[in-house]
């Protein structure tokens, strides 16, 4: 099991990520203000839900001006809507370019990207991420269903031979046993790659995953700041509070 390494630091495993959903720069900064508060691992900028995602050089201002007040790592998000993001205006090679100037400004510590896009785009924000030090998240998000945990495994495959730095993935459960594969998954993952990875089933059928997914070697899950970035996160501090029960019983083992 892999911990997430940033700048030569693992974080703890698994790690809490708080995401931005603000639509505005006003409401972006009142979220990272308690961010600071709720003292997370690391925070993700959903920057799709942004209303200035046009305004490039607002857009990396914004990312390091986050960044500072939260205090910790930012992960940046463009996520598309093919995989639950909100509608933009920008076509793909803009948002490539996007990518490009925040790695270029060093605006984030990780970048996600869909290892589902053209390969080139993924491909391009790679080379951005690596020139500039800064690590790679490729994801893959299901919102209709869970496949079979032998086709999650081979997803987080792709992400590894793709040129990430991280492996996530994110479903929807329909079952329990939905939720059983996606564990199962990614605990194979964690004990084959060598890459970290995350591995979350969404919902409410879904929550325990977000709870237990460090035991079977998940590097990351989300918990709600402001409001939630996709469908099951739970309050950072309830999240906290389940993810310490869950360590110190691990202690006594």
């Amino acid at each position: 099991m892999k911990p997430i390494a940033l700048h030569g630091k693992a974080l703890p495993m698994p790690a809490v990520c708080v995401p931005f959903v603000g639509r505005t720069a006003g409401a972006l900064r009142a979220e990272a203000a308690r961010a600071a508060r709720l003292k997370p691992d690391l925070v993700e900028w959903r920057v799709d839900f942004f209303e200035g995602i046009a305004r490039t050089a607002d857009v990396v201002a914004l990312a390091q001006e986050l960044r500072n007040a939260a205090g910790v790592p930012l992960l940046f998000t463009r996520r598309s809507s093919r995989e639950g993001g909100q509608p933009i205006a920008l076509g793909e090679p803009e948002v490539v370019a996007l990518y490009e100037a925040v790695c270029a400004a060093r605006a984030a510590d990780i970048v996600d990207a869909e290892m589902a896009g053209d390969r080139a785009h993924v491909q391009a924000v790679r080379e951005a991420a690596r020139a500039a030090g800064i690590a790679l998240l490729l994801s893959f998000h299901d919102f209709a269903g869970t496949p079979p945990a032998g086709e999650l495994l081979a997803r987080f495959r792709q992400a590894q031979d793709l040129g990430a730095d991280i492996g996530k993935l994110a479903v929807m459960p329909q079952s329990k046993a939905d939720v059983l594969a996606l564990l199962q998954a990614t605990l194979q993952a964690s004990e084959t790659l060598d890459i970290p990875v995350a591995g979350m089933a969404m919902g409410a059928l879904g929550a325990a995953s977000r709870l237990c997914g460090g035991e079977f070697g998940s590097a990351l899950t989300f918990g709600m700041g402001e409001a939630a970035s996709a469908p099951g996160q739970m309050p950072v501090d309830a999240l906290r509070a389940g993810l310490a029960v869950l360590r110190e019983a691990s202690a006594r083992r």
